[in-house]
């Protein structure tokens, strides 16, 4: 079994072979960026060493982009029942460069972008360096769950204008949700009544804990299609981030003839080796993948465990997916910005909410693909780190 693996990822091997995760803050544990320390799955290192071994490293070949299209038709009809035509699904360098092709080419110029809070932080900032101004609307939260608050939602795309674009992530990075089909009917809805449009960030899409599923926006119904682009990829699910290659998906014909006159500049950056990895994830790493859910859920079960025991007064509602989780530290009354507290009195690097939105203060947003012995230690000198801090 590959799990047995994900516990023998000690602290010093991951700062001497990880990425960023652990080497920008390397005196601390990594639970801030969205990388996995668990490797990714035979069959892709397989493929890429294959790559490494013909010593070619050239521009893309068109037989690679086509096998990544079919293998990933083939999942979205395996996983989700939606069919696609493959000429539809066009490669981009990452997810955040098709939020900005998104609001260049599929948004109403000058239109504002509303994002639902907390979000993942350059849904925060990516708009506003292309001169757009945002608004957030903070989600609704109970003892359980995440829910949007669709009333604001309709103000917010009223204010926004006709073709303003909702930021939509499903399933959700900070908090976790993995929205039911109601829920996902009732915001087409509001977009279709105010004329918008729908960016749709999928990336966490394959990772969903038993008891969820995970729906495409754009399949639900003409209407969904008609005013959404989706971005997805294989990059969180299998840890390929740095192979540089996402998926923009185009689901009716006004998108598709507009991409076809000014695509290139865009799909140019997509690297080759992370588009033959995007092939084999989608086709061959599933067995992989469904052992790293197993140990996910796992985690995010221990997590409570260990916040009950650690940091009893934080509020935790366990993640429907991703590895991602968002822990409510308000009671504590810690100072200033959390990432910096806990680097620096408990030497873990966690993301500060409020970079996720002004409805963050307080929290945090921690990462549990790590070791579950990792997880543990983190947790543990949190505690330690918040129980020493006066009120």
């Amino acid at each position: 079994m590959v799990t047995a693996q994900f516990d023998t990822y000690s602290i010093d091997h991951l700062r001497t072979v990880a990425g960023i995760k652990w080497s920008l803050f390397p005196d601390c544990i990594g639970a801030w960026v969205a990388e996995m320390d668990f490797g990714t799955a035979p069959p892709i290192q397989d493929a890429l060493r294959e790559v490494v071994d013909n010593g070619i490293f050239g521009y893309t070949r068109p037989s690679d982009v086509t096998r990544m299209q079919e293998a990933i038709v083939a999942w979205n009809e395996r996983e989700y029942g939606w069919t696609l035509p493959a000429e539809r699904i066009r490669p981009i360098l990452d997810v955040i460069t098709g939020l900005e092709a998104a609001i260049r080419h599929f948004s109403g110029e000058g239109t504002k972008v509303v994002v639902s809070t907390p979000a993942y932080m350059p849904f925060l900032t990516v708009p506003k360096m292309l001169g757009r101004e945002i608004i957030e609307v903070p989600m609704l939260r109970s003892d359980e769950s995440w829910s949007w608050d669709f009333d604001a939602l309709d103000r917010a795309m009223q204010d926004a204008g006709k073709g303003a674009l909702f930021i939509l992530c499903n399933p959700s990075n900070p908090v976790g949700r993995v929205f039911r089909k109601d829920e996902l009917e009732a915001l087409a809805e509001v977009i279709d009544r105010n004329g918008g449009r729908v960016f749709s960030d999928e990336i966490h899409a394959p990772i969903v804990y038993p008891g969820g599923t995970h729906l495409p926006y754009a399949s639900l119904s003409e209407t969904t299609a008609n005013h959404t682009v989706t971005s997805a990829s294989a990059s969180k699910a299998w840890n390929l981030a740095g192979l540089k290659c996402a998926q923009l998906v185009l689901t009716n014909e006004a998108d598709a003839a507009k991409w076809k006159e000014m695509g290139f500049l865009v799909e140019h950056g997509a690297a080759p080796m992370g588009i033959i990895a995007n092939a084999v994830a989608f086709s061959e790493g599933k067995p992989w993948l469904d052992e790293v859910l197993a140990y996910l859920d796992g985690n995010r079960r221990l997590l409570g465990d260990l916040l009950a025991e650690h940091l009893p007064e934080a509020r935790y509602i366990m993640p429907e997916g991703t590895y991602l989780t968002w822990i409510d530290l308000s009671a504590y009354q810690l100072p200033g910005d959390l990432g910096v507290f806990f680097r620096e009195n408990a030497k873990v690097a966690v993301v500060d909410g409020k970079a996720c939105g002004g409805c963050g203060a307080g929290a945090i947003r921690f990462n549990i693909a790590m070791s579950r012995d990792v997880v543990s230690q983190a947790i543990e000198q949190m505690g330690k780190a918040v129980a020493a801090h006066p009120r």
